[in-house]
């Protein structure tokens, strides 16, 4: 009778251990986490983030963001990596319910606090304090919770950002294959090349290939005196076609710009513009500019616009047998 009476106890205890295991895991997690709903990224029409230096405010219009109130365009995918987190945001663990907010960076002089609407709907506030100790969380509080938690990945860099930081570069953008037509304009000096077809020489081809045209770049209007320079020509195309600029220049306008001293216009499926200034001081080591896909003015490296302002007799040479001068 003593043996069946220590095994009941035994059991009894044994069950009792199991549901304390059960309520209580080993990690000592005994909590439930907060549900966060996913928000649709095509839902987001507007983000806020206020940092201690103030607050940046950026609008959807059509399939463009803004940075207002100044309408500068935002750099889409600076602004993707945000609606990642935005959209996507995960808890993972709760690490604090102290009210202590400094030692993971969420008190008042170093949180980052992100805000997201649809339409005129807040669908998300919570603040972003540092990188966990894993590099793998980032340290965050959800609005109406006091309590401090892990979020999925390491993502305060993402809203940790300037205005300046946050504006699209992009001066010109096109595919250079479209390019049809470019004149350019240096000074009081101009040039127009066109793409044509020309005939290809008997004695250039080779037994069994065909005498058909190709396509080359020629001076328009002297196709027969001056050739141009086509490794120096795509190499200002390539340039041009994904230019970005090094700043913007603050307190103008681009109406505040005239007499450019370089400037190129390029005739694809549309017409592109870029227009290189004078200096505006002599210590500068920027050339101002303004382009027709950008309603800003810019600023172009000195390397960069040396690169652009290529002398315009470097892209043309004289045809043997010709009397035109022969350029550089």
């Amino acid at each position: 009778m003593k043996i069946k009476k220590e095994a009941v106890i035994l059991a009894v205890v044994i069950i009792g251990l199991s549901f304390y295991l059960v309520l209580h895991q080993r990690d000592g997690t005994h909590y439930t986490l907060p549900t966060i709903e996913e928000v649709p990224e095509a839902d987001v029409s507007k983000i806020e983030v206020s940092k201690p230096d103030g607050t940046i405010t950026l609008n959807k219009k059509g399939d463009q963001w803004i940075l207002s109130p100044e309408g500068y365009p935002a750099e889409k995918g600076k602004v993707k990596s945000m609606l990642d987190v935005i959209s996507g945001l995960t808890l993972t663990a709760m690490v604090s319910e102290s009210k202590s907010y400094e030692r993971y960076d969420l008190n008042e002089g170093k949180k980052i606090t992100v805000k997201a609407w649809a339409g005129e709907t807040l669908e998300r506030t919570f603040e972003i304090g540092k990188a966990a100790p894993s590099h793998s969380h980032t340290f965050v509080k959800i609005a109406g919770d006091h309590r401090v938690y892990h979020a999925r990945s390491n993502f305060k860099g993402r809203f940790d950002q300037t205005l300046d930081n946050l504006r699209d570069r992009s001066a010109l953008t096109f595919e250079s294959a479209e390019i049809q037509g470019v004149q350019m304009k240096e000074g009081e000096t101009s040039l127009s090349l066109v793409r044509q077809n020309v005939p290809v020489e008997v004695s250039a081809v080779e037994e069994g290939e065909s005498a058909a045209p190709k396509e080359a770049w020629v001076v328009e209007g002297q196709e027969e005196e001056r050739q141009v320079n086509e490794s120096k020509l795509d190499r200002l195309l390539a340039t041009l076609s994904n230019l970005k600029c090094s700043a913007y220049v603050d307190g103008k306008n681009k109406g505040d710009f005239s007499k450019p001293l370089y400037s190129v216009d390029l005739k694809g499926t549309q017409t592109y513009r870029l227009d290189i200034f004078e200096k505006m001081s002599t210590e500068d080591k920027r050339y101002p500019a303004v382009s027709s896909q950008n309603d800003f003015p810019f600023f172009l490296s000195d390397y960069l616009a040396g690169q652009i302002m290529v002398p315009l007799e470097d892209l043309v040479m004289k045809r043997e047998g010709s009397e035109a001068t022969e350029g550089k």
